[in-house]
């Protein structure tokens, strides 16, 4: 097969029993992606158990799915057509299992939403009508299926049409396209059906063909999650996974969040055959860097004209998975990328039912299956993207205890800046500065457009008055503009007035 084939993810998500697992088996079926003997295998197996042969079975991977005659797996099933290869990820319909097809939808490029036109819109077809908005998936076709069973009434699918439409346009999330199919019979699916003259549209097979995949990550900026960092000989070897972009040696590159700059010196390899020049997303390499740091696990490197956001607060959208309610000022685990940081729920500014949209403002919890806007303060920074900028980077777990109870997308820093390398030039020219007083150990932090000094407690009789003065000149002079508050005035709260009337540490 062609090594440059283009390769599509999509997802395929929909209401219990609405057809989904029937529309998957019958694309593989006429695109001939099954393996040899399959079909055989199916109706073989259909036969001893005294059913009729369904395409769905092909799609019953798991032995628990065959006992409860439900899909409860999130299975990716490669098929092909002449243009490119796909990857479906067959997502099921059942809230209890909506922990799986959130893992599922995640990765996915485009997603088909199954509606049966005999049932109608169900509860789950808007839930999932939500996760697709939620996870900023915005290249969605609607699949009318079972119109062999409304006798392939046109009155009727544009009925469905319109009210999803009305639903889903709420939601920012706008179908490319309303497809009316019988999956059961192949109507509509590879080829146009003829009891449906009336539908002058594309085929389920030909409407794919036609999504244009995004940019290629190797294309976006960099991001390169540090998954460790290993002593080999006299090298320190920083591991981990590109998850966009691509580095090559000699490349300066910024460590986030801990605002280090130094260069690529080598791309470390096994064999002599594996050396690469350049490597890009989707690798898992090693490298080493021309500076001494101490690296840590979590941190993200990028290059320096183009990097990531730090800070301890942020906006997300969430969906609540938890038997146990989502609470306020509660403590969980934030995994993202591999930083794992304790985090709070600093605000929940609304929770949504998925169904019927209805909101609940300045909620103080969120219940299971429920989605909501928050804002999340971690115990210290970390660094992310705007899900809207970069996937990859944008979307995070929340960990409560043992168990994986919420997942989420980033969609704004709580600050509402984007650090840039000048900024970040900004702070490291102030760090020199203070430096240059005898404050070695001091560190100027950055959260969005707000900088803080770090002065450990043995440096704290340096700052005198004289030196104080100095520090304020200097830093204004470099465009920040200053506030000095002593302990007292931190504790009594007037910092937050302070920074509410000068925007205080502003990066001009």
């Amino acid at each position: 097969m062609d090594k440059e084939r283009q390769t599509l993810r999509i997802v395929v998500v929909g209401h219990v029993d609405h057809g989904k697992s029937t529309l998957i088996g019958r694309l593989l079926y006429d695109t001939k992606s099954l393996p040899e003997g399959a079909i055989a295998r199916v109706k073989r197996i259909a036969k001893e158990k005294g059913k009729l042969f369904e395409y769905a079975y092909l799609l019953d991977a798991l032995e628990e799915e065959q006992k409860q005659g439900i899909t409860i797996d999130t299975t990716q099933i490669q098929f092909f057509t002449e243009k490119r290869d796909y990857i479906i990820i067959d997502a099921p319909g059942h809230k209890e299992f909506l922990k799986n097809m959130i893992s599922g939808a995640a990765s996915a490029e485009a997603a088909l939403l199954i509606i049966d036109a005999n049932e109608g819109i169900r509860e789950q077809s808007k839930r999932h009508g939500y996760i697709l908005s939620l996870l900023g998936i915005q290249k969605v076709y609607v699949i009318v299926n079972k119109m062999d069973l409304i006798q392939y009434s046109e009155d009727e699918f544009k009925k469905i049409q319109a009210e999803m439409n009305q639903f889903l346009s709420n939601l920012h999330v706008h179908p490319l396209k309303y497809i009316p199919v019988s999956a059961f019979y192949g109507e509509n699916l590879t080829h146009l059906s003829g009891k449906m003259p009336w539908y002058q549209g594309e085929t389920v097979l030909k409407a794919l063909d036609r999504l244009e995949k995004e940019e290629g990550l190797e294309n976006k900026p960099l991001r390169f999650p540090i998954q460790d960092v290993y002593k080999f000989d006299q090298r320190r070897i920083i591991a981990g996974r590109i998850e966009t972009g691509s580095l090559k040696v000699g490349d300066k590159i910024h460590i986030s969040p801990g605002n280090k700059t130094t260069k690529v010196k080598s791309i470390e390899y096994w064999a002599p055959g594996d050396q690469k020049e350049v490597v890009t997303a989707g690798r898992s390499i090693g490298i080493t860097v021309e500076d001494e740091f101490f690296n840590n696990r979590g941190e993200i490197i990028s290059h320096n004209q183009d990097i990531p956001e730090t800070g301890d607060l942020f906006q997300a959208n969430i969906f609540w998975l938890g038997k146990k309610a989502l609470e306020k000022k509660k403590t969980y685990k934030l995994k993202l990328n591999t930083q794992e940081v304790e985090c709070e729920i600093q605000a929940v500014q609304r929770v949504i039912d998925a169904s019927t949209l209805e909101t609940v403002e300045n909620a103080q919890e969120v219940k299971l299956n429920d989605v909501a806007e928050i804002t999340i303060r971690t115990k210290r920074p970390v660094s992310f993207d705007r899900f809207k900028d970069n996937q990859n980077t944008g979307r995070f777990v929340l960990v409560n205890g043992f168990d994986v109870s919420g997942g989420g997308i980033i969609t704004d820093s709580a600050y509402g800046h984007r650090i840039t390398a000048e900024k970040l030039n900004q702070v490291e020219k102030a760090e020199n500065f203070l430096r240059e007083l005898g404050l070695k150990d001091v560190r100027v932090r950055h959260h969005e457009q707000i900088a803080r000094i770090e002065v450990p407690r043995k440096d704290f009789p340096l700052i005198t008055g004289n030196i104080l003065d100095l520090i304020v000149d200097h830093f204004e002079g470099l465009g920040f503009v200053c506030v000095t508050l002593d302990l007292k005035g931190i504790r009594s709260g007037s910092i937050n007035e302070a920074l509410s009337q000068v925007n205080s540490f502003n990066y001009s």
